[in-house]
């Protein structure tokens, strides 16, 4: 039997988007539907590549729902399935689990929800389809789930679902029903439909075994584009994957070397000039962007000095530039002067030195033993939107820990340099 199916994972539908009100012009309508607006892109793909199949592989919801709305919504898009004739399988992931309402929401005839003692088999005659899956009972499901799964049925093509983050952990994701590739590979199923981490991640071409990431992306740390793998099934066998887009917006973090500006103006015009470049790249799609300002540059001082001034300037520009299709979240300024570091600070005193210290920072191992054992204390005196995300920071991931020692360095030296210039 040939056939065609969605695999999407990672919904999060109506995921609150905390902080908007402190980012001037903030697109708060769009960034709040965002989810719910790239639901009904995968139902409407879904349609129109006429698939015999929708596999949701965990965390539909955010936690708990302000209040039925969300069940509802999803319950609407999933008919919009069955009229179509298309069935939807569902598997719990730790957010689901989290939401006392999701157990009494009535779903669709078209969708079966697989149950969470443990792993059950829905056999799909028509089609020839074995499907394996179990979902999460509680948040914390630390058991090797897929340890247990059912063996693969003969003479039907299997496929198994599942929400993990494999091994230890996945890209700073926690690691939730932990399992290795050679785990699920053991099973001997045809494909492995994931869900959990963010990233579209193909981890093994045969047999299939994929993470399609999340339909939307809700903050800075989930950059790029969005959406779900559209499988086709020919003879038993698996011969093409390809990974659709869904998002409704984009978010991207964008690099701006200000090495060649002259002034704080340059800079400006530099900073919309990539971000419309951003735009155009996407097909006139809306970018949500924030802007890292690097480079050894003779506007370093007056940009420091002023942050707020030339951030509020970028945006203005940027809105004008792109006709509103871009909005910057935040601006870093992470430049260096244009000459020695000690010029730029004449003198000594405390103050001196520690912005010399500050604006020497980097992720070594030093920095890195320093946040393994003192990250709770930096969380308390950290902005919120350093830990943004479903697992906030990982002590151990080098990528993350100069993402971070960035950010403090963006923050404190505007704010020290801007103490000083009023003494």
């Amino acid at each position: 039997m040939d056939f065609k199916f969605l695999i999407a994972a990672d919904v999060h539908l109506d995921s609150p988007l905390h902080g908007l009100s402190q980012y001037p012009g903030a697109p708060v309508d769009l960034l709040r539907g965002a989810t719910r607006e790239a639901l009904k892109n995968l139902v409407r793909l879904a349609l129109e590549e006429q698939v015999s199949l929708v596999l949701l592989a965990g965390d539909l919801y955010d936690g708990n729902w302000r209040d039925y709305n969300t069940g509802l919504f999803l319950a609407q898009q999933l008919a919009r399935l069955r009229e179509g004739g298309i069935r939807a399988f569902v598997i719990h992931g730790n957010h689901d689990a989290e939401n006392r309402m999701t157990r009494s929401l009535n779903l669709p005839d078209n969708v079966t929800v697989f149950k969470t003692r443990r792993a059950e088999t829905i056999r799909l005659e028509d089609l020839g389809v074995a499907i394996h899956g179990q979902g999460f009972a509680r948040k914390d499901v630390m058991d090797n789930l897929a340890e247990h799964y059912p063996a693969a049925q003969a003479d039907f093509f299997n496929i198994g679902m599942l929400h993990t983050a494999l091994s230890g952990g996945y890209q700073g994701h926690a690691p939730y029903a932990p399992c290795t590739l050679g785990t699920l590979q053991s099973k001997a199923y045809d494909l492995w439909a994931l869900g959990h981490v963010h990233t579209p991640v193909v981890l093994c071409e045969e047999p299939l075994i994929l993470f399609p990431g999340n339909i939307q992306g809700r903050h800075v740390r989930e950059t790029g584009p969005k959406g779900c793998a559209l499988v086709a099934v020919e003879d038993g066998k698996v011969v093409s994957h390809e990974q659709r887009n869904l998002h409704v917006l984009r978010w991207e973090i964008i690099r701006v070397d200000a090495t060649e500006a002259s002034d704080p103006d340059s800079v400006v015009e530099m900073a919309a000039a990539a971000v419309a470049t951003e735009v155009e790249r996407g097909g006139g799609e809306f970018v949500a962007t924030r802007l890292a300002i690097t480079g050894d540059s003779r506007a370093h001082r007056r940009l420091l000095e002023n942050p707020e001034h030339w951030t509020a300037g970028i945006r203005a520009t940027v809105a004008a530039t792109t006709a509103e299709a871009a909005w910057v979240e935040k601006v870093q300024f992470l430049t260096k002067p244009g000459v020695d570091p000690e010029d730029r600070l004449p003198g000594s005193g405390p103050l001196a030195d520690l912005l010399r210290y500050v604006d020497g920072l980097s992720a070594d191992d030093q920095l890195r033993a320093l946040l393994a054992e003192d990250l709770q204390t930096l969380r308390e005196k950290l902005p919120a939107e350093i830990f943004l995300g479903d697992e906030g920071i990982t002590p151990d991931s080098p990528h993350d820990l100069a993402r971070t020692v960035a950010d403090v360095k963006g923050m404190l030296i505007p704010r020290l340099l801007a103490s000083r210039v009023t003494k």
